[in-house]
């Protein structure tokens, strides 16, 4: 006699239904999720087994980058074969037996970029080349191939800056790369098919290559968590391997990530646990947060050109309202719509900071994934090395809720924090 009432008894499992559970309340979580795992990717122009969803932003640029640095290091040089950096008995210094993959990105990115980088770096498991912008926060495409060396097998750049607003050449960079591939697959076919002094001299030049894995090389990751509220997001036009994106900076998009994953990149599991996401990320999915995700992305994705025109309005209205002392940080032109960062010199932002706050207008001096550190923000200092560190910038952010009004009011208040302030810092 099958009962009426449900009876939910796999709290062991979840307290809410679990996406991995066989049971009836498993399979349509299940099914919840692979509904907007569809969402996420038609909006993406990709297929639904290409999405893996994380925490945020940093974790899926973490699981992105250290992903492939291990897949080449496990494929190259298996735990094992690699040799200890460190001084023998006779205070020696050992060297190298492996070659470390190579990996760039520019001096301007997300903690979560940069600092995964340096700490691969660190712990002698990658070369890095951090390639400097150029004094309007935008990265020259060309710079960027200038440094892919033979064993690099990643490129990340921002989609858009968190701090400044610049939007980086993403096609433009995605399409040297891709001479760069040419370049390489054609050097590789003719290491399969000519003569043995041929294969000689490839041998020295690619010493543990791998072909199929050689010639796809290197991958192409952007930080899109900026990007995403504004700007084309479709991962085929932009010509990008990898993309992250985080719930935190879609309105209503709560507290998850996604990884976007070409089909032939080859990342390995970074984490210890289960075989959720493709089994490239571990633990039970948040099942909640990820509806709210697809719900808000979709949105956002429908009204982004209409409300990036309106937003682009009011940053030029505010731009044409600032005091004329100011110091633009970024391109003009080549910004997000929501973006206005500047430096009011001899003034330091963090006071500004705090003035404008005690007037309820709420504002930011760097990263908010640095706002403890005592040192000034890194990408204004990339920009403008001769500002002093302590004087920074201040970034004021637009959104869905802001209006004309808003930015009168913050311009009037700017503007009587300043005659203040003048008179101790003159």
């Amino acid at each position: 006699m099958l009962k009426s009432k449900v009876i939910y008894m796999d709290y062991a499992a979840s307290a809410s239904p679990n996406p991995s559970s066989i049971h009836l309340f498993g399979v349509e979580a299940r099914n919840k999720l692979q509904n907007a795992r569809k969402e996420v990717a038609n909006i993406l122009y990709t297929q639904p087994e290409n999405i893996i969803f994380t925490s945020g932003g940093t974790e899926s640029n973490n699981l992105a980058i250290i992903g492939i640095v291990e897949k080449y290091l496990e494929i190259f040089y298996p735990r094992g074969s690699r040799t200890v950096l460190g001084e023998g008995r006779s205070g020696k210094k050992f060297q190298d037996t492996f070659r470390r993959p190579h990996i760039i990105t520019t001096n301007i990115e997300h903690p979560s970029v940069l600092e995964t980088f340096k700490l691969l770096e660190k712990r002698k498991l990658a070369q890095i080349s951090i390639v400097p912008v150029e004094p309007n926060g935008i990265v020259d495409p060309k710079k960027i191939k200038k440094e892919i060396k033979e064993n690099t097998v990643l490129v990340s750049v921002m989609y858009a800056n968190n701090e400044i607003g610049t939007i980086q050449p993403i096609k433009e960079i995605a399409k040297e790369i891709r001479h760069y591939k040419k370049e390489t697959k054609e050097i590789l076919e003719t290491w399969e098919h000519d003569g043995a002094s041929t294969r000689n001299f490839l041998a020295k030049k690619y010493p543990y290559s791998k072909i199929p894995f050689v010639s796809g090389l290197p991958f192409f990751h952007t930080d899109a968590v900026q990007a995403v509220n504004y700007l084309d997001i479709n991962v085929e036009k932009l010509g990008v391997d990898l993309l992250s994106l985080s719930g935190s900076k879609i309105e209503g998009g709560g507290r998850v990530g996604i990884l976007y994953k070409r089909k032939t990149v080859p990342l390995v599991n970074i984490f210890g646990g289960g075989d959720q996401e493709m089994g490239l990320r571990p633990g039970t999915e948040n099942l909640p947060e990820i509806l709210k995700f697809s719900i808000a992305l979709k949105l956002t994705n429908k009204i982004k050109e209409k409300e990036g025109q309106r937003l682009t309005k009011l940053r030029d209205y505010f731009f044409k309202k600032l005091p004329k002392e100011f110091i633009l940080n970024g391109d003009l032109n080549s910004r997000l719509p929501n973006n206005i960062n500047i430096t009011i010199p001899k003034i330091p932002s963090d006071l500004l900071v705090i003035e404008l706050s005690v007037r309820g207008v709420m504002v930011s001096s760097k990263s908010a994934c640095k706002s403890s550190s005592k040192d000034g923000s890194y990408v204004i200092k990339a920009i403008h090395p001769e500002i002093d560190r302590d004087i920074g910038g201040l970034r004021f952010s637009l959104g869905r809720d802001t209006t004309k009004s808003d930015i009168d009011y913050t311009i009037r208040s700017l503007s009587i924090i300043l005659k203040k302030l003048k008179k101790w810092y003159d």
